[in-house]
């Protein structure tokens, strides 16, 4: 039941004006956005985070490097109040350019609005360096959002190793969602590097074509010592496996000079390789498209002018300028995707967006709805959220010793972990490994849960 909306009549038809243009996908997408329930989402956590500043994290790390980090207990101090599986919700964020995928008749506008998608899904990285709870095996995250036409389910599948599965469904049977991530991390003496993987797959049942995709590298620099940056890089390749089509896109490292900095381009080829368009723009701002010629004729004379003020004394800087050049636009291009703005608390608040700020949110209605193994319900990140550290780190050590203590006991009997919601087998469009939902969550059926908490 959404909560009563407090504003008048008057205030929220200002209100409606002002949130158009945020939800101008509703155009194109036959369902009726209810400004009550937009209003009644909080736009703040209950308390700001913690300073680190006093935390050395040098002493924990220094007899990692080259190791993977998945069983290193980190102190809390340097998590953000949110599980991984919380953080995986976020690829949602932009669910209108779903909605605008499933609007355009050409499968090469299809394939523009799916790579916008794919690179808003990791926006919201952009300035978070804190590390999400890992989740505890047997977990669950689920996020109704009707405002943006869609319910998601995530269950953390495996622990060693560390496999999260999710499965999103449009509310009106128009776009299927699904993937499992695998967050392998590394530990390189001044970064942590993340490599996640895993496949990613979107179904538009009314074209039947599906799109498969990996996510880039994530790194946080400066670990030791400094300030914290982020980088993506690597590169991305959306195939539409009914028509061949794909959009082979590079997320690209900084670079010496901080000119790369966030940088994205790439094309949509055919399935004869010829190039359709170009791509470009920054994964923490915003992407167009333009005509591939124009494309490679912007990037020589780009690298022309480069060459031409290279200062071979110049070295380069611990942390690009945080102001590095914006995108450049080039003549003829076409917008198709721009990031939400972050508001005016975020760096309070982790860096969350308002988006992110909502996922723990734990409301009256979903009491005795939500499964018990919900991650809202995890008494250590709530600690963490409502600002008791000392509390969210007894939690979390309490949390930890009693899934060792339920492995220790499984070992010993003929018991075997079943997960819930998904079971592993082939991805139905590339045959990679994956896990894939098989139905039931949806049916509030929650007696056989185990308790994790």
């Amino acid at each position: 039941t959404p909560k009563t909306c407090k504003t008048t009549r008057a205030a929220a038809g200002l209100q409606e004006k002002n949130l158009s243009s945020q939800y101008s996908y509703l155009n194109v997408f036959p369902f009726k956005l209810s400004l009550c329930d937009v209003l009644s989402l909080r736009d703040s956590l209950p308390t700001p985070m913690f300073s680190r500043n006093d935390v050395s994290i040098w002493s924990i790390l220094k007899k990692c490097i080259g190791m993977e980090l998945s069983k290193i207990a980190m102190p809390v101090i340097f998590n953000e109040p949110l599980s991984f599986l919380q953080r995986l919700s976020e690829y949602m964020e932009h669910t209108y350019l779903i909605h605008q995928a499933n609007a355009a008749t050409d499968s090469v506008e299809r394939m523009k609005c799916v790579a916008a998608f794919a690179v808003s899904a990791v926006a919201s990285q952009w300035e978070r360096t804190g590390k999400p709870f890992n989740p505890l095996l047997g977990e669950t995250y689920e996020l109704v959002r009707d405002d943006l036409g869609f319910r998601w389910v995530s269950e953390q599948v495996s622990h060693h190793p560390p496999v999260s599965a999710f499965h999103a469904e449009g509310f009106k049977e128009d776009f299927v969602f699904h993937g499992s991530i695998y967050p392998k991390l590394k530990f390189w003496g001044k970064s942590i590097e993340a490599e996640p993987k895993g496949i990613i797959t979107l179904e538009l049942p009314k074209f039947n074509e599906a799109y498969t995709w990996t996510n880039p590298t994530c790194c946080v620099h400066n670990i030791i010592v400094g300030q914290l940056w982020i980088e993506q890089y690597g590169n991305v390749e959306v195939i539409n496996h009914k028509t061949g089509e794909r959009c082979s896109m590079t997320f690209k490292p900084c670079g010496l000079f901080g000119k790369e900095l966030h940088k994205v381009e790439g094309y949509i080829l055919d399935k004869s390789k010829k190039k359709l368009c170009a791509i470009y723009g920054k994964w923490t701002e915003c992407l167009y498209t333009v005509d591939p010629a124009a494309f490679d004729a912007h990037k020589k004379s780009d690298k022309k002018n480069s060459d031409d003020k290279k200062d071979p004394k110049s070295e380069p800087e611990e942390m690009p300028p945080p102001d590095a050049e914006t995108v450049q636009v080039i003549p003829g291009s076409e917008l198709i995707w721009k990031i939400t703005p972050r508001p005016d608390n975020s760096a309070k608040f982790y860096a969350f967006s308002t988006f992110a700020m909502q996922l723990n949110e734990l409301e009256k209605s979903m009491e005795g709805v939500v499964p018990p193994t919900d991650s809202r319900l995890r008494p250590d990140i709530r600690a963490m959220e409502n600002g008791d550290i000392d509390l969210a780190s007894a939690e979390k050590k309490r949390l930890e010793e009693k899934q060792r203590t339920a492995r220790k006991n499984r070992s010993k009997s003929t018991d075997e972990w079943k997960t819930r919601w998904f079971q592993q087998g082939p991805n139905p469009h590339n045959k990679a490994q994956d896990w894939l939902y098989v139905k039931g969550y949806w049916d509030r059926n929650y007696t056989q849960l185990p308790d994790i908490y």
